[in-house]
């Protein structure tokens, strides 16, 4: 799957402000910023991305998944981490 669907299915299933997708689309690694994240924990958070993608998942699309999420105040905190984002 390529990097560009998997962001734009996150991006229209989520409501998420941001996502930033990259790997080579059988490694996947997501980072979402969203105020939805609010609240949660770890685990409902990873949930949340999981659902949109769990089908590609199946059938072994989309090998492996590394996500990080955040809510706008966390990416304001964190984002100069991820620097390489704006190159």
């Amino acid at each position: 799957m390529k990097i560009n669907e998997i962001k734009d299915l996150l991006m229209s299933a989520l409501a998420l402000d941001e996502a930033y997708v990259s790997g080579d689309g059988n490694h996947v690694q997501v980072i979402a910023i969203s105020k939805q994240f609010s609240g949660m924990s770890m685990v409902k958070k990873q949930q949340t991305i999981y659902a949109p993608l769990i089908k590609h998942i199946a059938n072994n699309s989309i090998h492996s998944l590394s996500i990080k999420t955040y809510t706008p105040e966390e990416w304001r905190s964190n984002r100069k981490l991820y620097s390489f984002l704006e190159q």
